[in-house]
């Protein structure tokens, strides 16, 4: 118990005093994802230097799972290679799935940080979608961005420039 009691902390703080909020320019790719069980949103860009995530920023509304997580999730990423940020997004996606397991949270701890504190939110199919969500917008912008370099010279108004996605 005293461990889920950390992990509301840890929750609860980032979402207080959220890292990376605020939408920044400039951005490579923008995405809005909307959880429609529950009303929650992020707008989220990503600035990329070649392949690395040079930015995250990110505006949304919501619960303080979604909130937090989006939080978490800037302090992850940001820096790191695409490629790792999205394998990074694989297994917060395993500690989803884990259903609670504090096993899976324990192999996990490390590469996680503070996100592994979400590990509770597993048990509680309805509220998955929440933490999950800016991880989805993650690697939907960075797909993007990463598709929009690799167009070199493709106008702002590239088609697949900011839109409204989600998830189901």
């Amino acid at each position: 118990m005293q461990l889920e009691s950390m992990y509301q902390e840890i929750i609860l703080d980032h979402y207080k005093n959220p890292h990376g909020r605020g939408l920044r320019d400039p951005f490579d790719a923008e995405v809005h994802h909307v959880n429609p069980t529950c009303g929650d949103e992020v707008t989220l860009r990503v600035k990329l230097d070649g392949d690395t995530l040079a930015d995250v920023s990110y505006e949304g509304m919501g619960c303080s799972i979604s909130q937090a997580s989006v939080s978490a999730m800037h302090d992850l990423v940001v820096g790191k290679p695409v490629t790792e940020a999205l394998e990074t997004g694989e297994h917060f996606m395993t500690l989803m799935q884990a259903k609670g397991d504090p096993s899976v949270a324990e192999k996990l701890e490390d590469e996680l940080e503070d996100a592994v504190a979400f590990a509770g939110v597993s048990k509680y199919p309805a509220r998955i979608k929440c933490a999950l969500m800016s991880w989805m917008a993650l690697k939907d912008a960075s797909a993007r961005a990463l598709s929009v370099a690799d167009s070199a010279g493709a106008p702002a108004t590239h088609p697949t420039a900011p839109t409204t996605g989600g998830q189901s």
